[in-house]
């Protein structure tokens, strides 16, 4: 029946243009809930002149945001999560992949059918990386790594990788937003590789789009974090835990869905966000002991530390470092006592003054302490419910 009537209207439609606007004045374009002046209904992409995006439907998974987003690195710890958000609003989601098949396979749920597209690629074959970009009109790169491997250094990964994107989008031209995914610290004087690789890349991509926007999160944290989980994996194993240094270093944590919903903000805006560095910290600033000692609560353990010097700590990292690409097959991943993070805590990483951060994208960060944090208790060796709180803590002087 509804096929007969579209049909019948139409048929109609192209015979009589009086009807036309009979048709407009049932639904005209400025209708509050059916036209694109209703603010659900309306693309807030910044569009650079390329036309306009169409939408369609509430703005739930099963509908068209008129996005259609690359995330290199979705695979990753963020990646995961801000692909959920992309989903969620009904954007399709290219996810370019190197590894196996089920790399990726825990993302295609998160979207409606067919929205979450895994793509094959290799970014040292810059035909593969055109492929997975010649639909897209937004990129968002969080491509990175804190340690090194025998085909990747550093500035292969945090640096070339980052600048060959932006150039390839900036061939593309139909690009309407890139987002680079930075870290707190980045600069040509940081002590650490990475950081300073990270830095380049900033540099390098603001200078082929100047419009483009850059995000420094600090060290994340969640789920599947890289602090807290080796923390509680060495406390458990060797009932103790070495601290870099005195455990003085500052840093200022954050919350990885918070960083996730950042950069949906920035590019749901109305362009304010284009050609801006924004620095992501957490609300409250944690020495590493600090920060150890939530960990020890939260998994329900007597705190136990070995401060190493820094010098020391180096000298124990550093074999890894130098037979990296001198033996004939790879070299177990750093966790605690990697090298170059070591370097990286001799500084403190914290939000600078005047920086642009979560407030200015209109999103108020989630203290670390509490549900952020909730997934170490799979740590506590009696369960969920296994010893006691904080509060209810026997210390050792009132067995006196």
């Amino acid at each position: 029946m509804q096929a007969v009537c579209r049909r019948w209207s139409h048929q109609h439609i192209r015979q009589s243009p009086a009807q036309i606007d009979c048709f407009k004045s049932l639904y005209p374009i400025s209708d509050p809930f059916n036209g694109v002046e209703n603010p659900r209904l309306a693309s807030t992409l910044a569009t650079k002149g390329v036309g306009h995006l169409v939408r369609k439907g509430t703005g739930g998974r099963s509908s068209v945001s008129g996005i259609v987003a690359t995330v290199f690195g979705a695979t990753g710890f963020l990646g995961r999560y801000l692909v959920q958000q992309l989903a969620k609003m009904g954007s399709q989601v290219l996810v370019p992949f190197r590894g196996s098949e089920d790399s990726h396979r825990h993302l295609k749920l998160m979207g409606d059918l067919g929205q979450v597209v895994p793509m094959k690629y290799s970014p040292r074959d810059e035909n593969s990386i055109k492929a997975v970009m010649a639909k897209a009109n937004v990129v968002i790169n969080l491509i990175g790594r804190e340690y090194e491997t025998r085909n990747y250094s550093f500035e292969d990964v945090n640096h070339h990788m980052a600048e060959q994107l932006a150039v390839i989008s900036k061939e593309h031209g139909g690009i309407m937003r890139y987002i680079q995914v930075s870290s707190l610290g980045a600069s040509q004087s940081s002590p650490s590789r990475m950081l300073r690789a990270k830095a380049a890349a900033e540099e390098a991509i603001l200078r082929e789009l100047p419009e483009a926007t850059v995000m420094r999160p600090a060290v994340m944290v969640g789920t599947e974090d890289r602090i807290l989980n080796p923390w509680a994996h060495f406390a458990k194993k060797y009932s103790f835990l070495p601290l870099m240094g005195d455990g003085s270093t500052k840093i200022q944590p954050a919350y990885v869905v918070d960083v996730a919903s950042a950069i949906i903000a920035a590019l749901k805006d109305d362009g304010t966000s284009m050609g801006k560095v924004y620095e992501l910290g957490g609300p409250d600033v944690y020495t590493m002991h600090e920060l150890a000692e939530l960990m020890f609560d939260t998994i329900r353990e007597w705190p136990h530390y070995v401060k190493v010097p820094f010098p020391i700590a180096k000298a124990i990292a550093t074999p890894r470092e130098l037979f990296l690409k001198k033996v004939p097959f790879p070299l177990p991943t750093p966790t605690i006592f990697n090298l170059d993070a070591i370097e990286a805590l001799t500084t403190d990483t914290l939000v600078s003054e005047n920086a642009l951060t979560f407030e200015d994208l209109g999103i108020v960060p989630r203290k670390i302490k509490g549900y952020p944090i909730e997934f170490l208790i799979q740590f506590r060796k009696g369960g969920p419910n296994y010893g006691s709180t904080v509060s209810e803590k026997i210390t050792p002087d009132s067995w006196r």
